[in-house]
């Protein structure tokens, strides 16, 4: 069978029936709204759950504390020091005379050589020395013989005065020759003495180990009697000669631990004990001298060196120690520190001991053990009983540690 196209005919319009125009918009409006409600319906089917608004509320209360709101209580030794200053001198020194005249033939030391006691220093033209201990071993020579002479005379007066040949006079008169000549040998033998040490002291000798510190004269020089030749220190040991004004002397005692520092040695502190103290004030400064002891095995210290440093007076057993700033005080006048126990601050009474305003800290004797983390700060916003949060560096969170805690109590974490 075969199918013809057949061509187009005119046919008659038809109308759209009216209701059915108004019916298609109202099914688009309802597809719209039913897709509304179905993505607005979502979020709303998820509620949010409970714990986790308790726990933002939670997070608000609880205010987060940085490094410097905390300290950490430690356990030491606390000291109370006062603060003086001085010169340093050795413990011995010496300077050398001459004790007797002549010229120098040599000196065999100089500045800043050392020393051992009993060492040659210089020597003196011993030509006069010796010919003066010549001349007075001459007239011991003498001497003694005119006692020999007075004793053999004295034998035979004896004899005859037993014969009745001489009166008691004349053989008293010869025991008197006898004395006399006894007299001129022990003189002269002093003589003789005298010489000889002049002798010996032609060679100057150093009297103490140490160093030379001056030499005051040279070889060919002409000494007088009593005239300097070498001066000498010894820095085994140094004395620090600090002024302490006189209301600070009940304070100080004998063995007393000194630290100081000197200029060349900025980074070193030296070490030395309280050796005496002088019984009179200082002329014009009302200051009083208490000397100091110092070891200088190293000689590291000179002479005239000035040093600045304290004097400890008072001493605390090791016991936990806190920084003043965090001590306060209550309406009736007792000291407590707020510390953070178990997440919560606390106010702790505690009983202060000795205290040191130079480093900022102070004796625990009551209320504190070693280790407890006490507020510095002022937090004025914080009380006894609110929740706290530690830095990361004293145990607390591993989250990094906020600005400062008053920041934090000012303007609490939103959740």
């Amino acid at each position: 069978m075969r199918l013809e196209t057949l061509p187009p005919q005119s046919q008659p319009a038809t109308r759209t029936p009216r209701w059915r125009k108004p019916a298609a918009i109202l099914v688009v409006v309802a597809l719209a709204g039913g897709g509304w409600a179905i993505l607005r319906s979502k979020p709303e089917a998820a509620p949010a759950p409970a714990p986790a608004t308790a726990a933002a509320k939670e997070k608000k209360d609880i205010f987060e504390l940085s490094s410097g709101d905390v300290a950490a209580v430690s356990a030491r030794s606390l000291a109370v020091s006062l603060p003086l200053s001085g010169s340093l001198a050795p413990l011995s020194s010496a300077t050398i005379k001459s004790k007797v005249s002549g010229v120098v033939e040599a000196t065999t030391l100089q500045e800043g050589m050392a020393v051992r006691a009993g060492q040659v220093l210089a020597r003196v033209d011993q030509a006069d020395l010796r010919a003066r201990l010549q001349q007075q071993q001459a007239m011991l020579d003498e001497a003694q013989a005119r006692l020999a002479l007075a004793t053999k005379n004295e034998t035979n007066s004896q004899a005859l005065l037993k014969q009745k040949y001489i009166s008691q006079n004349a053989y008293d008169s010869t025991q008197n020759s006898v004395d006399l000549a006894r007299a001129s040998v022990k003189s002269a033998s002093a003589m003789v003495e005298l010489a000889r040490i002049a002798l010996n002291d032609g060679v100057i000798k150093a009297p103490i180990d140490g160093v030379i510190s001056k030499r005051h004269v040279q070889a060919g020089e002409k000494l007088a009697l009593d005239m300097p030749v070498y001066s000498i220190v010894n820095l085994a040991e140094m004395i620090l000669e600090a002024q302490v004004p006189a209301s600070e002397i009940p304070r100080i005692k004998v063995g007393q631990d000194v630290k100081f520092r000197v200029e060349g040695y900025a980074l070193r502190d030296f070490h030395g004990k309280v050796a005496r103290i002088n019984p009179a004030t200082e002329a014009g400064s009302r200051a009083m001298l208490v000397y100091i002891a110092v070891p200088n095995g190293d000689n590291a210290l000179r002479a005239g060196m000035f040093a600045k440093g304290s004097i400890v007076t008072d001493r605390s057993a090791v016991a936990p120690i806190v920084p003043l700033a965090a001590v306060r005080s209550d309406k009736d006048g007792k000291h407590l520190v707020y510390k953070v126990e178990q997440g919560k601050l606390v106010a702790q009474p505690v009983k202060i001991g000795l205290r040191n305003e130079d480093e900022g800290y102070a004796e625990v004797t009551e209320g504190l053990q070693q280790g407890a983390n006490v507020i510095v700060s002022r937090l004025d916003n914080l009380k006894p009983g609110a929740a706290v949060k530690l830095p990361a560096a004293t145990g607390g969170s591993s989250s990094d540690a906020p600005p400062s805690a008053q920041a934090k109590a000012a303007e609490p974490t939103k959740g």
